[in-house]
């Protein structure tokens, strides 16, 4: 019986370790990625924006009485509301979460730029991860670019071409 107490103990004092390091780590983080493909950046501009069906998203348009254009994206039993933030067609967009009552928040840039032979598509992630626990997983467990790489390799399918992610 007296093993079951140490094993309690240790496991609070592992809860109670990993809790604090969340806390030491900042909130905010920049993380981003690039690609480039054979597409021109019309055509990359319009997938972003479009139907989110080839990455297995629904996008539903949710009615907006303030003039911002949201939509919330469904994917399994997660779903996030978002808004458009910047739209210049076809080279910059950006979008942010705007539920307010989630873990975590901020933006997405897509920079499209035109290249001999396509485009690069450069997107920035700025977060916030208000959860100590949750900024331990996204920091040591998925990395800051988890998300940003599983879209570009999303669009790379999209357009059936390989991808080579970069910095």
């Amino acid at each position: 019986m007296r093993w079951l107490l140490f094993v309690g103990m240790a496991i609070g004092v592992i809860v109670l370790v990993v809790v604090l390091v969340g806390l030491m780590l900042p909130k905010s983080h920049r993380a981003t990625r690039m690609a480039e493909f054979k597409q021109c950046p019309e055509v990359v501009f319009a997938t972003i924006t479009g139907s989110q069906d080839w990455r297995g998203v629904t996008k539903i348009e949710l009615p907006s009485d303030d003039g911002l254009r949201r939509w919330r994206e469904q994917s399994g039993n997660r779903s996030i509301t978002f808004e458009e933030a910047v739209s210049d067609p076809p080279r910059l967009y950006r979008s942010r979460i705007a539920d307010k009552n989630l873990p975590f928040s901020g933006t997405w840039t897509w920079e499209i730029t035109a290249t001999g032979d396509g485009c690069a598509c450069r997107i920035t992630e700025y977060g916030e991860v208000y959860n100590p626990i949750f900024r331990i997983m996204s920091r040591f467990v998925f990395g800051y670019t988890k998300t940003i790489d599983d879209y570009l390799n999303a669009l790379g399918r999209k357009f059936n071409e390989p991808v080579k992610i970069e910095n």
